[in-house]
């Protein structure tokens, strides 16, 4: 049986997932198979990826769904993988021939049930590392303290359990599509560390209809997303008073874009939204003033699955 499935969220990438598959052709180790989530694309996606199917080079699933967002499809694909370990990579991206290789070696020779799996290095494609290395010192930490307590900075390709990533599957909102994924990280690193790789295992290309890149629009669109993403992250035991507070104004500024009159349902910290109040409505004005900026430049993007 296949050790690890790499799944890919994918929304009109026709274009651009050829490379992502030539990668996969490429490894040199391949206990791996490919599932594919598509989210609604309305492009040739279907009809690209049943020819790989055919070719019959590697383990692929296809699955096509109603457009959902980047979150939603990871949802699916939590339920559907049944290997070992997982890994998601965009459809933007791709793989070094030897990140499989590295990525079954490491697990083989560290596997555990006390972690939920390990973290590894995204590259740019100049090979480059993303932000910072890992820490040489440690050999496990919450994702939340690598960001937040040893400095670590930069996107950074995560390895899980998926026995574990089943758990807190992300809610969906009526009308929106975007939810953070590290609410889902965030939650496992309550119970579970993440092993060090010091390996760089993604090579990313941010493209500009990548939801990174539009995030003004996505803060916008799908308030009732943020707004609960922030409530989630309010009450992460191991954060300090300041960063929740940031998220406190942030989730002040959410609600006011979901026209929501409950602002005080998050009731886990009121005296910290009442202070926040100011902030979040001069930060609501803010978005609001750059999104116009965009929209007169002709700048805005509806993309919003990477």
């Amino acid at each position: 049986m296949k050790l690890l499935t790499i799944f890919t969220p994918t929304y009109n990438r026709a274009y651009i997932l050829l490379q992502l598959y030539d990668s996969l052709l490429r490894q040199t180790n391949e206990s791996f198979e490919w599932l594919i989530i598509d989210d609604g694309s309305s492009d040739n996606t279907k009809q690209l990826v049943d020819e790989w199917i055919a070719e019959g080079r590697l383990t692929i699933r296809y699955v096509y769904q109603s457009n959902q967002g980047m979150h939603g499809a990871h949802n699916t694909a939590y339920e559907l993988i049944t290997t070992e370990l997982n890994m998601c990579i965009d459809s933007d991206d791709y793989l070094p021939e030897d990140a499989v290789d590295k990525i079954v070696n490491f697990w083989t020779n560290n596997k555990s049930s006390a972690v939920a799996g390990f973290v590894g290095l995204d590259a740019y494609v100049n090979g480059t590392v993303i932000g910072s290395l890992l820490p040489e010192q440690l050999q496990s930490s919450s994702l939340f303290d690598l960001y937040y307590k040893h400095g670590v900075s930069g996107d950074k390709k995560l390895v899980y359990r998926t026995e574990l990533t089943r758990q807190y599957p992300y809610p969906l909102f009526e009308g929106e599509r975007y939810v953070g994924l590290a609410y889902k990280y965030y939650m496992l690193d309550q119970h579970y560390k993440l092993l060090m790789l010091n390996e760089v295992l993604c090579i990313v290309d941010y493209l500009p209809d990548g939801s990174s890149l539009n995030m003004f629009k996505q803060y916008a669109a799908h308030p009732k997303g943020f707004s609960f993403y922030r409530q989630a992250l309010m009450k992460l035991p191991s954060a300090s008073m300041g960063f929740k507070y940031r998220q406190a104004v942030h989730y002040v500024s959410s609600s006011m874009f979901a026209g929501s009159k409950q602002i005080w349902k998050e009731l886990s910290h009121p005296w910290l939204v009442a202070a926040a109040i100011l902030p979040g409505i001069l930060l609501h004005g803010y978005i609001r003033l750059k999104l116009h900026s965009k929209q007169l430049k002709g700048k805005a993007n509806d993309y919003s699955v990477g």
